[in-house]
């Protein structure tokens, strides 16, 4: 029998883990000093959740969840994170404890759809949701938190997309607007379009199908149906982008694809990269009425999320390969004990240690000690250990030497720790 990964889920082997480290720490660093938090949320929400707050006729909620039934209840595993944030924030009354609430996240999401490059049916995303701030400022300060974050981990060539959705009343006048164009025009649509004609038809700017492009090539932009309220929240965000020095374009037809947007909604898309068709490295905007929807109160959100995936193959370089400090080569059964004890207080002194307990040949384990990076080997055999010194190798300088046993986990150690600040600490990053 040969047993394989799920299609569009693949596994992350230690050697590309070092590189999704280098990029969640960088993520991490950048959403902290925005002043975010880390939360984090089930794998499984309530297949409700996702209906009701991403809309009935978005194609993740038609066609790409992985939803099933268990003792009664309909459930989800998450194809996205902003919905389960703003779940937690209501259901734990954060609004009462604070006015403005910065949340950031890291983690895996589930869509059943056909794999592509750059696009998984598990894949992982990291993203930010900000509670309780509705001015143009935090939406520009959010935008410049993902410039700010790509540029730090070397990806220079993408634009922002930006665009404004407006609020309730405008985006009826917009439904309105679109129903005139689109339904003189309907046998000329993709089935799906026609079908969410009636129901929803800023679907359609964000269909995929050439037929749905052709037909909105000339269809009504929602800029031009704002009211003043929007109006001025929308100068407000372009100014406060042209202060920060972001490099933004106006995107009239930039919809996206989930029914809670409201107001400023922006992407972020690669300029250069083997992307395909798939360029989109991060996408958001504001969901005022998402936490008053979800039965909390009357409280203005804005977050975002980047794909993974996406990132890493355009991030360059290759992160620094974790290296043990010392590995240690036993001879005999009594230098296996005492390499047993000597590899704890390392370890407790902050070192990386590798035992090699095979009982091979010297010889052998010093091929090993090489071939995993390690600065210094440790030799420990039983004429040694009787006369209380171990030898040290070390593989860099090509030096040979003997030191007392007793004591040596502390002078290694400082060695280990001085010569490979990187490597000899499990926590270095």
């Amino acid at each position: 029998m040969e047993l394989r990964a799920v299609r569009g889920m693949n596994d992350i082997l230690p050697e590309e883990v070092e590189r999704w480290h280098k990029l969640e720490g960088a993520f991490r660093l950048n959403a902290e000093l925005h002043g975010y938090a880390e939360v984090r949320t089930p794998l499984l929400e309530p297949t409700e959740l996702f209906r009701h707050q991403m809309g009935e006729t978005t194609d993740v909620v038609e066609k790409e969840m992985y939803s099933f039934e268990r003792h009664g209840d309909a459930l989800t595993v998450r194809p996205e994170g902003t919905a389960g944030a703003a779940r937690a924030y209501v259901e734990h009354a954060v609004h009462a404890k604070e006015p403005v609430t910065r949340w950031y996240y890291i983690g895996p999401m589930f869509r059943g759809e056909r794999p592509a490059k750059g696009r998984y049916r598990q894949f992982y995303q990291a993203g930010c949701e900000l509670f309780g701030d509705p001015g143009p400022l935090c939406d520009a300060e959010t935008i410049d938190l993902i410039a700010g974050f790509l540029e730090r981990i070397g990806i220079a060539d993408f634009v922002v997309h930006v665009n404004s959705l407006g609020s309730a009343g405008t985006r009826e006048r917009y439904r309105e607007a679109l129903l005139a164009h689109y339904t003189p025009r309907k046998d000329r649509l993709s089935e799906d379009s026609q079908r969410r004609l009636e129901k929803n038809p800023l679907r359609i700017l964000d269909s995929k199908d050439p037929r749905d492009h052709e037909v909105s090539r000339d269809a009504p932009m929602i800029l031009d149906l704002l009211d003043d309220a929007d109006r001025a929240h929308w100068d407000g965000v372009l100014r406060c982008l042209d202060v920060l020095g972001v490099n933004y374009v106006i995107d009239r037809s930039l919809v996206r694809g989930l029914d809670y947007y409201t107001r400023t909604l922006f992407e972020v898309k690669a300029t250069s990269g083997d992307l395909g068709s798939q360029s989109t490295l991060a996408g958001g905007g504001r969901y005022d009425n998402m936490v008053a929807g979800l039965g909390g109160p009357s409280v203005p959100a804005i977050g975002f999320a980047m794909g993974m995936e996406r990132l890493l193959t355009l991030m360059p370089g290759d992160a620094p390969r974790r290296k043990p400090g010392c590995f240690l080569a036993p001879l005999g059964q009594v230098g296996a004990d005492r390499a047993l004890v000597l590899a704890k207080q390392l370890r407790a002194l902050g070192v990386s240690v590798e035992l090699d307990g095979r009982g091979g040949r010297l010889k052998s384990m010093l091929r090993r000690a090489d071939a995993v990076g390690a600065r210094l080997c440790v030799i420990l055999g039983d004429s040694e250990i009787e006369r209380g010194v171990l030898q040290i190798k070390d593989l860099a300088a090509h030096v040979q030497e003997e030191i007392p046993l007793e004591g040596a986990a502390r002078v290694l150690a400082d060695r280990a720790l001085e010569s490979s600040p990187g490597g000899g600490q499990r926590g270095a990053r």
